[in-house]
């Protein structure tokens, strides 16, 4: 590589040399195997990370299956984690994955399929983590793990990764910053999260399970038994158009995958509609917003007799519907066996309370899912920007 090419795209003012060529074994007190041991249910306290435990997106420990490991841990101590140690995967499909242990996983012992890099105190332990997230470690990866049965990468060859790095200054500065946007990426996932979980508990708990007819939590002021309908006495269904005819325009087309391209204003439709996909995306209903023209892979429902979009929606959300699925291949949907599904509905006032409700999570949802979006392409520009990639 030349100077020019050993210096990132973006960096602090204040730094200006080259970034040099070393190895992972160069900057690591040692490259370990984890403990060869099986997972018990966790106890409490100790806890156990496996190949499976390190989240594929966000590289953080997952805590929704906690173990612990089967074996006396007085004997096990070299195996507990420590502030500065990356774990890197070996084997499998998942070989390359990594992660970095933070104080606040708590007291954390590791796998026997991963290998752990414990970093030198002179280099900056998350400016190294990022790097493992480049295009550069990547290819790596790619070329190193090639075997003649599933991939690997042994603790050796895991040493030998090569690549540029600036002087520890600018790897502190480097380091905090990802690690400043992980903990925003973090906050906005757990936000995320934790609004997808309220729908989901609130969907089952709003509206009224098998065999009855009120739901457990309502508005107050609502008493009255939900009234039992066919899904079509509730909503106009109607059929797309064929994708073949479309043609450049401003109005939005919506397929089976959602927006597709614009079509000329003529053919559009001015209501609001939820989408029901005929194959394959049945049980995956959106909103349509108007105007709008859709293709002939999607069936549009429109409410009538002023029924609610909102709470129409958040019942279609609770439909079953890969259960009405008519054939015996790919998951289809007629529009006879929609409108003969049997629903609960409440009266227009609740429907309009509890419409406006989801509305609104669906809205929290959004909004958390965009700003996440947002920081998830940042940080990959700046990665590609901020790293020389070796």
């Amino acid at each position: 590589m030349t100077d020019n090419q050993r210096k990132p795209a973006i960096r602090y003012a204040e730094f200006n040399d080259v970034w040099e060529q070393c190895k992972l074994c160069e900057i690591s007190k040692s490259l370990e195997y984890g403990l060869n041991a099986a997972s018990k249910k966790y106890d409490g306290k100790n806890k156990y990370l496996r190949i499976t435990d390190i989240n594929d997106e966000t590289r953080l420990f997952s805590d929704y299956d906690l173990t612990s490991p089967d074996v006396d841990l007085v004997d096990v101590e070299e195996y507990k984690l420590c502030k500065g140690e990356i774990l890197f995967v070996r084997t499998g499909a998942s070989v390359g994955k990594t992660y970095i242990y933070r104080c606040s996983d708590g007291l954390v012992y590791y796998a026997g399929f991963l290998v752990r890099a414990k970093i030198k105190t002179n280099y900056d332990a998350d400016f190294v983590f990022q790097n493992t997230l480049t295009e550069g470690y990547s290819r790596f990866v790619r070329i190193t793990s090639q075997r003649s049965g599933q991939p690997g990468i042994n603790a050796q060859e895991y040493g030998e990764y090569l690549f540029p790095i600036p002087e520890t200054e600018e790897q502190s500065k480097i380091g905090r910053l990802f690690r400043y946007l992980d903990n925003l990426i973090t906050l906005h996932q757990r936000e995320y999260d934790k609004a997808l979980n309220i729908k989901k508990a609130m969907l089952k708990k709003m509206f009224p399970k098998s065999g009855e007819d009120r739901p457990e939590i309502r508005f107050k002021g609502f008493t009255d038994a939900w009234e039992q309908r066919k899904l079509g006495d509730v909503i106009d269904l109607c059929s797309g158009k064929d994708y073949k005819h479309l043609s450049n325009g401003s109005i939005p087309v919506y397929g089976t995958g959602g927006y597709m391209l614009s079509v000329n204003e003529a053919l559009s439709y001015d209501k609001d509609a939820i989408g029901i996909g005929r194959k394959g995306t049945i049980d995956n209903p959106y909103v349509l917003k108007a105007p709008f023209w859709t293709v002939d892979t999607l069936f549009f429902a429109i409410p009538k007799d002023n029924n609610d979009l909102n709470c129409v929606f958040a019942i279609f959300q609770n439909i079953d519907w890969r259960k009405k699925d008519e054939s015996t291949g790919v998951p289809s949907l007629s529009k006879i066996a929609i409108n003969q599904i049997d629903i609960l509905m409440p009266g227009i006032e609740e429907q309009l309370q509890v419409g406006r409700y989801f509305k609104q999570l669906n809205n929290l949802i959004t909004l958390h899912q965009r700003e996440l979006k947002k920081l998830q392409n940042m940080k990959k520009a700046l990665l590609e920007k901020m790293f020389v990639q070796g």
